[in-house]
């Protein structure tokens, strides 16, 4: 094994790649296995069992733990807690696998604590602090005791402002495909209409329409991809705010007037969220449901989309 080791430092494993620094007092325990070119901290603990990706980084004083697997280019901030207790964290039925999975590219803040048997997604950041009992969507950054999504990485946000102006010119987007449209808007006496005609604002013929209501805000919805639907999306009460992801992009949306429509074509990754209080979103539908046009799980998404 090609490795530095401080004197100090306790290294039973032989399933440790090579250019991986290991820092005074640390101890790799006999079963544990660490890719290429990590970094382990003072005093951190890696247990039997643990599996340890390529160029992770390992603050000090951090145990991680058996039935831990951690993918390439993470970082552990210090004191990060992973929970070993069945009591805490996992939300699993009884007999299910307690597995923690820490998926590739993900920031983990110094003394976050992590439930067991969860999954932490793709590219996800965790605060300082922050107490994990549910699994973490991908690229999302969640803070609190426990964790709430506070938003996504690296997105184009499209503020309430510039949705709700009747006469603005509408953003564009970053995600390949999607589009705002204004819809028509009709004042009187009697109230206050808008519309969609089908090949003018609505930009599919739609097979199946429903209604997202009595979101509590905290609650994350969507979280999926379609190969082949398209969904036209609009709030027609209150507020709420969509996420999308082409593999590449990210734009969030927040929809918070009956006079615009968001269209959601195939192939782009979706999260509704931070829904307001009597939120009322009407989302129409191109085909009828078919559970096989869904993709529910983000790699899977990413490499449909030619992404790895």
């Amino acid at each position: 094994m090609n490795i530095m080791k401080h004197d100090t430092a306790i290294v039973e494993s032989a399933n440790i790649g090579d250019g991986t620094r290991i820092s005074p007092f640390a101890h790799i325990c006999p079963a544990a296995v660490l890719g290429k070119e990590c970094v382990v901290g003072n005093y951190a603990v890696i247990e039997d069992g643990a599996v340890i990706g390529n160029r992770v980084t390992i603050r000090s004083g951090v145990c991680i733990s058996r039935g831990v697997t951690i993918e390439d280019d993470v970082v552990v901030g210090s004191n990060v807690a992973f929970n070993s207790d069945p009591s805490i964290g996992s939300g699993r039925a009884p007999g299910q696998q307690l597995a923690t999975l820490v998926r590739r590219g993900v920031s983990i803040g110094a003394n976050a604590s992590i439930g067991r048997g969860l999954t932490i997604g793709h590219g996800a950041m965790v605060g300082a602090g922050t107490v994990v009992t549910r699994d973490v969507p991908s690229n999302a950054i969640v803070t609190g005791d426990p964790a709430r999504i506070a938003g996504y990485v690296d997105v184009l946000k499209v503020s309430q402002e510039a949705v709700s102006l009747a006469e603005a010119e509408l953003p564009k987007l970053r995600a390949k495909g999607a589009r705002l449209h204004r819809l028509p808007l009709i004042v009187d006496l009697r109230g206050a209409l808008t519309f969609g005609e089908i090949q003018k604002q609505l930009p599919f013929t739609p097979k199946r329409f429903f209604v997202v209501y009595d979101v509590p805000n905290v609650e994350v919805r969507g979280e999926h991809a379609h190969k082949e639907l398209h969904e036209f999306l609009v709030c027609l009460k209150g507020s709420c705010s969509i996420m999308l992801d082409d593999g590449e992009y990210r734009d969030e949306v927040v929809l918070d007037t009956p006079t615009v429509g968001l269209h959601v074509p195939p192939k782009l990754w979706r999260v509704h969220y931070k829904y307001s209080a009597g939120a009322l979103t009407l989302v129409l539908a191109s085909d009828i449901y078919k559970a096989e046009d869904y993709i529910r799980d983000y790699q899977q998404f990413r490499e449909h989309v030619g992404r790895r």
